[in-house]
C-alpha cells in the first residue's frame, strides 16, 4: 500500500483550498494543454537575499551592491528605503530614477541580480526521499525527482503534478514524457515554491 499518498493528497487539498480528493487525480490541467508559457517563469522577480547591483550612469553617490532585506528592502544613497521585493529588476530601476528625479538629471539606473536566492521546490508522495530541496533557477520536474531519489515501486507514472500556487495551477505529467523528450513536459520550469507530487 502506498504509505506516502495520505500525506501528499493532505498537502494537494491544503494548497488547493480543499478541493482535492484523493480517491482520484481531481482537477488538474495536463502540461500540454497549458497556454503557451504561460506557467513558465517570467522575468525575474526579487526576493529577500538577493544580492543587487545597482548603477546610477554617470553617478558613483548612489551606485552600489545591496542585498535585499527580509523585510523586502533596500537602503540607498539619496533614496532611502525603498521596496525590492515583488519586483522585476527593470521595474525597481525605474522606480529608483522616479525617486533620484528631484536630485539628479535624467538619471539612467540599472538594476542587475548579481547573487540569486535558490528556490525550493517540496516533493512529495512516491519518492524515495520527500522533502524540500534547494534548486537551481530553470530546474525542471525530472530534475525535482532526481533530487527525491526518484520513484517509488508504488508510485503511479502517470500522475505525477505540480501544484503552483500563484497562478493556482495542478498541473499533471507522465514518468514517459519526462523522460522521453515530450517538449512540453521536459521544457516546463519549475518556480520557487512549487510542489511537486507523486500519487
Amino acid at each position: 500500500m502506498k504509505a506516502s499518498v495520505g500525506w501528499a493528497c493532505l498537502l494537494v487539498s491544503m494548497l488547493l483550498g480543499g478541493t482535492s480528493g484523493c480517491s482520484s487525480p481531481g482537477a488538474y490541467i495536463w502540461v500540454n494543454d497549458l497556454p503557451q508559457r504561460a506557467p513558465q517563469a517570467g522575468p525575474y522577480v526579487i526576493g529577500p537575499g538577493d544580492l543587487l547591483d545597482i548603477k546610477v550612469r554617470n553617478d558613483d553617490r548612489v551606485s552600489t551592491k545591496a542585498r535585499v532585506r527580509q523585510d523586502g528592502q533596500v537602503t540607498l544613497s539619496m533614496v532611502g528605503d525603498i521596496e525590492a521585493r515583488g519586483r522585476t529588476p527593470a521595474r525597481l530601476a525605474y522606480e529608483i530614477s522616479l525617486r533620484l528625479r528631484p536630485y539628479i538629471k535624467e538619471p539612467g539606473v540599472t538594476v542587475s541580480v548579481e547573487e540569486a536566492v535558490p528556490m525550493t521546490i517540496t516533493v512529495v508522495g512516491e519518492v524515495a526521499r520527500p522533502g524540500v530541496f534547494t534548486m537551481s533557477a530553470s530546474s525542471g520536474v525530472l530534475q525535482a525527482l532526481a533530487n527525491a531519489g526518484g520513484l517509488t515501486e508504488y508510485a503511479d507514472r502517470d500522475e505525477i503534478f505540480v501544484i503552483r500556487k500563484n497562478p493556482a495551477l495542478r498541473i499533471r505529467f507522465t514518468y514517459e514524457a519526462l523522460t522521453q523528450n515530450d517538449a512540453s513536459a521536459t521544457g516546463f520550469v519549475l518556480v520557487n515554491g512549487d510542489v511537486v507530487t507523486v500519487e
